[in-house]
C-alpha cells in the first residue's frame, strides 16, 4: 500500500474539514426537529470560560440565530427599528438590513417584534417581523423582494403580536397567520414572494385561544409529506403543493372544560411517523402518526398515546426512542416513544423556560430565561452534566454549528467554544 506524503494528508484534511461542518438554516436546525449532528461540541463554559468571543447587539429580541457557512443571520430591533443582521463567524458584523420600524415589546420583558426567526437556504435569507414585514436578501444583503403581508393578507388580531416563525421548504417559504382577524395559511414561491397558494384555516376556537404564538413545521418523510400548522386548537396538516387540508388533530383542551385563554406557543415536532402536538398551559400533549385522513380528533387508531402533561412553551424533541418535553417551569420529562410511558419528570433550573431543547452529541441542552444552559445526559436515566451561566436573559433557543454553540441573549451574541 502507498503512503500518502504527511503534506499531502494535511491538505485532504483541510479540504475536507468544512464538510464536517452543520449548517443551521432554521430555528430548529437541519429538519426542524431540534437536533444537531454536530459532535465534540462544548459542555462546559462561563463568562471567562470556553469563549470564542462575544458581540453586543443592537437591541433584544428572542429569535433564534441560523448559521450557513461563515454567516450568521439574526434578526432584532435597532431602538425602532426592525433589523436583520449578518454576523461573521468571526464576531463582526457584516451588515444590517432595517425591514422595517415600529417595534412593539410585549410582556414586559418576554418579548417585542423582533421575535420570529431568519431561514436560509445557503444562497438567500429571509426575515419576517411581527409587523408584516417579510423580506429576502441575498448572502451580501443585497434585497431581493419585500412584501407587507398584512396589507396583502389582512390585519393582524393577536394580543401580543405574531411571533410565528415561517418554515422554509423546497421552493416555497410557508407561513401560518393564526388570529383572530380571520386565519390563513400562505405559501409564497421563495424567489420572488408571489403567492403560490393560500387557504382560510377554519377552527372552532373562540376569544384568546384564536390566536398562536407557535410556528409551523415540514415533514418530509418517506410515507407522508405535508406542512404542519399549529394553533386555534387544532394542529391541520396541508398538502405542500396545493394547500390542500389532509389531517387535523383537536381534542387538546383539559376534558370538560374550555380555557379561552389557552393559546398555543409550543410548536410541534414530527420525525419517523409520529409527530408530537403539545398544547398550552395545563393542556395534554398526544402523539399522532403522519398519515391520517380528515379530523382525526377522535379517531384512536391514528394515536400513539396520550400524555396528561405539555410543555407549555419549549417545543417537544424526538431522539430514538425517547420523547423530550422541556416545561416551562424547566422540569424535564422523559417518555417512551412507542408507549408514551413517563420515565420520569426531573427538576433542572427552576426559572422560565422560554427556548427550546436541543439535542447534540447524546445530550440535551436547555436554556434558561436567566441564561443558564443546563446539559443533561439523554436518555432513560437523569443525570445533569453542566450548568452554565453567562448571565444575561435569554429566550433564543441554542445554535450548533461547526464545533461551536451560538447563544443570542437580549444584549449579545454568544459564541461558545474555542478561538
Amino acid at each position: 500500500m502507498k503512503m500518502i506524503p504527511p503534506t499531502l494528508f494535511l491538505l485532504f484534511t483541510i479540504i475536507a474539514a468544512p464538510a464536517l461542518a452543520e449548517n443551521w438554516p432554521s430555528w430548529r436546525g437541519p429538519e426542524n426537529q431540534g437536533i444537531s449532528s454536530e459532535t465534540n461540541v462544548p459542555v462546559e463554559w462561563g463568562t471567562e470560560k470556553n469563549i470564542a468571543w462575544r458581540l453586543p447587539l443592537p437591541g433584544a429580541a428572542g429569535s433564534t440565530p441560523v448559521v450557513w457557512g461563515d454567516n450568521i443571520f439574526l434578526t432584532s430591533v435597532a431602538e425602532n427599528d426592525l433589523v436583520l443582521l449578518c454576523i461573521s463567524t468571526e464576531g463582526e458584523e457584516k451588515w444590517r438590513r432595517k425591514l422595517g420600524s415600529g417595534n412593539r415589546d410585549v410582556r414586559g420583558d418576554e418579548g417585542n417584534s423582533a421575535a420570529p426567526s431568519p431561514s436560509t437556504d445557503g444562497e438567500h435569507v429571509w426575515a419576517f417581523f411581527a409587523n408584516g414585514s417579510l423580506g429576502c436578501f441575498d448572502l451580501e444583503g443585497n434585497e431581493i423582494w419585500q412584501i407587507d403581508v398584512q396589507e396583502k393578507y389582512g390585519k393582524f388580531d393577536i394580543q401580543f403580536g405574531l411571533t410565528s416563525t415561517p418554515v422554509l421548504h423546497g421552493d416555497k417559504i410557508y407561513l401560518q397567520l393564526i388570529h383572530s382577524g380571520g386565519a390563513k395559511v400562505v405559501a409564497l414561491d421563495k424567489a420572488t414572494g408571489k403567492e403560490a397558494w393560500a387557504v382560510s384555516r377554519p377552527s372552532d376556537a373562540r376569544q384568546e385561544c384564536e390566536h398562536s404564538y407557535a410556528s409551523p413545521i415540514v415533514y418530509d418523510g418517506k410515507e407522508a409529506k405535508f406542512l404542519l400548522t399549529h394553533g386555534a386548537d387544532y394542529s391541520i396538516a396541508y398538502d405542500l403543493e396545493s394547500g390542500k387540508e389532509l389531517w387535523r388533530v383537536g381534542g387538546l383542551h383539559p376534558p370538560g372544560r374550555y380555557d379561552v385563554t389557552l393559546r398555543f406557543v409550543s410548536s410541534p415536532v414530527a420525525k419517523d411517523g409520529m409527530v408530537i402536538v403539545p398544547s398550552a398551559k395545563r393542556g395534554i400533549t398526544v402523539a399522532v402518526k403522519t398519515t391520517g385522513e380528515g379530523n382525526i380528533t377522535e379517531k384512536k387508531d391514528n394515536y400513539f398515546w396520550t400524555h396528561e402533561v405539555t410543555p407549555d412553551v419549549p417545543s417537544p424533541l424526538i431522539v430514538g426512542d425517547y420523547v423530550y418535553l422541556c416545561r416551562e417551569n424547566g422540569n424535564l420529562i422523559v417518555l417512551e416513544r412507542e408507549t408514551g410511558k413517563q420515565l420520569y419528570e426531573e427538576r433542572t433550573n427552576r426559572i422560565r423556560h422560554r427556548s427550546s431543547p436541543v439535542f447534540a452529541d447524546g445530550k440535551l441542552y436547555l436554556t434558561g430565561r436567566d441564561g443558564v444552559v443546563t446539559v443533561v445526559q439523554a436518555g432513560p436515566e437523569f443525570k445533569i452534566l453542566a450548568q452554565n451561566e453567562i448571565g444575561e436573559a435569554i429566550a433564543a433557543s441554542p445554535v450548533f454549528s461547526n464545533g461551536r454553540i451560538y447563544l443570542r441573549t437580549f444584549d449579545a451574541l454568544w459564541a461558545i467554544g474555542s478561538e
